[in-house]
């Protein structure tokens, strides 16, 4: 289908559907979708011309359409789909999209377990420091785009490689950039072995003469590195990488390194993002951008205007005594590097508010997130976020918090929802506290309903201070 035509998206809110819409019209095609909450994303595609439904209805489906894309969260029984088929419309999932406009073009993908959200934003932000304009498609809000989507027109397409059902396979990259392997999405995969596999694959789709970037700080990494008959460029703080970071110092919200290739001295490397884990994402995207020729002082300047993505270490109040954090975290992991960062700011407490995401996620890592916290003074715990899944029999959040409790570590509640961590927060923090909340639900809602309290009492504190009470 050439610009011009027509294509409906059935979830066009999602961050990943909603920037596939903004490409398209960019390219000239008309867009129209569908979502039952609005959002940021789908009131800025209806101001660029995009007709958004708040409804899921076969109605929705104009005559003219030509194609529907529909997100994983999709069920076959969505009435637009049923529509789509009825009329004998292609339905195709957001990974064939993305692939098809991605493959086009001169693909940089980036995959992995964590980080790739923030790698996939650094190395577009280099790209268009350098004025490559590149096109990219981020999982997340990134704040110098003010959006998740950078529609550029230049040869570059960057794109967050998504593993969880396999899409990622799709993707013909030039450049291939894997940050990390470790269990995840096993309602998918089954076990890490094949998860490995996977992403060996993924290497293999790199085109000829291409090249994959690889972190051998990961074990697993590595060892898909050797096995791998592309050009391998590999980074990391330790052995003899390709691109080393050495001389790392983390305070506050941010960090510095040094940065060396084959261990020629680069230059420093300031960002404005905390934890080691972001300067191990600042020099997978300073590879890739090195690799394409862009010279290291308009890399560093990139990276070092870097503010964060949405929902990563996002600061939603700070008044100097009292701060609320928000993060995506929901992965073992991913919660250990979030609390090792949140430790360099200086908080008197770190309290850890955690909303479980999936069933098959807690059962199969419940463990894993036991051992997670211990960087936490105090741990609180909400129900599990379903996203979509059905119940399973005997896993609830209480396998984390009894994994917690037998860990030894003191201080952990059980708040089922979302309210009453709330008002449980609103009681019990006081000044020096550091509030982090973490998951890929909706847990979010609790730090800005938090960050709002907080204003309120500043206004009408004398002293000018806001803080829990």
């Amino acid at each position: 289908m050439g610009a011009g035509g027509w294509t409906h998206f059935v979830g066009i809110g999602g961050v990943g559907m909603s920037g596939l819409a903004q490409l398209l019209l960019v390219q000239g095609y008309r867009v129209s979708g569908s979502d039952l909450k609005e959002n940021h994303f789908t009131r800025q595609l209806a101001a660029q011309g995009a007709v958004i439904y708040h409804r899921h209805e076969a109605g929705n489906i104009a005559p003219a359409v030509q194609e529907v894309v529909i997100s994983s969260a999709v069920p076959p029984d969505n009435p637009e789909v049923i529509a789509a088929r009825h009329r004998g419309l292609p339905v195709i999932k957001r990974g064939e999209l993305l692939a098809r406009l991605f493959n086009a073009r001169r693909g940089i993908a980036v995959a992995g377990a964590h980080g790739k959200t923030t790698t996939s934003a650094l190395v577009a932000l280099a790209l268009k420091e350098a004025g490559l304009d590149p096109a990219a498609v981020i999982g997340g809000y990134v704040r110098e785009f003010e959006s998740n989507t950078l529609p550029g027109r230049g040869p570059y397409f960057v794109a967050e490689a998504d593993e969880s059902d396999g899409s990622f396979l799709w993707l013909k990259p030039e450049i291939a950039l894997v940050t990390n392997i470790e269990s995840d999405h096993l309602d998918h995969y089954g076990s890490l072995e094949r998860i490995v596999a996977a992403f060996a694959a993924f290497l293999d789709q790199v085109r000829p003469g291409g090249k994959a970037v690889l972190c051998t700080e990961d074990p697993r990494v590595a060892e898909i590195a050797a096995g791998s008959g592309r050009v391998v460029i590999t980074y990391g703080f330790s052995g003899e990488p390709d691109y080393r970071a050495g001389e790392v110092t983390l305070s506050g919200l941010g960090g510095r390194a040094g940065i060396y290739y084959h261990n020629h001295y680069l230059g420093e490397l300031v960002l404005k993002v905390p934890g080691r884990h972001n300067i191990l994402n600042a020099l997978g995207a300073i590879a890739v951008a090195h690799q394409l020729e862009i010279p290291f002082p308009v890399i560093a300047r990139a990276l070092g205007a870097f503010r964060g993505v949405g929902r990563r270490f996002e600061v939603l109040w700070d008044d100097g005594t009292t701060r609320v954090v928000d993060d995506y975290a929901h992965h073992p992991t991913e919660i250990e590097a979030t609390l090792a960062a949140a430790g360099q700011v200086g908080a008197q407490r770190v309290v850890a508010v955690f909303q479980p995401h999936r069933y098959t996620r807690t059962y199969h890592l419940y463990r894993e997130f036991g051992r997670a916290f211990n960087r936490a003074d105090v741990v609180i715990i909400n129900d599990i976020y379903a996203a979509g899944e059905e119940p399973l029999d005997g896993v609830t959040s209480r396998l984390i918090l009894d994994e917690i409790k037998r860990n030894g570590h003191p201080q952990v509640y059980y708040l089922p929802t979302l309210e009453e961590t709330v008002a449980f927060l609103k009681k019990s923090c006081t000044a020096g506290d550091l509030i982090l909340t973490m998951g890929a639900g909706d847990i979010w809602r609790v730090g800005v309903e938090l960050a709002r309290f907080l204003a309120a009492q500043q206004a009408l504190s004398e002293v000018g201070a806001g803080r829990c009470i």
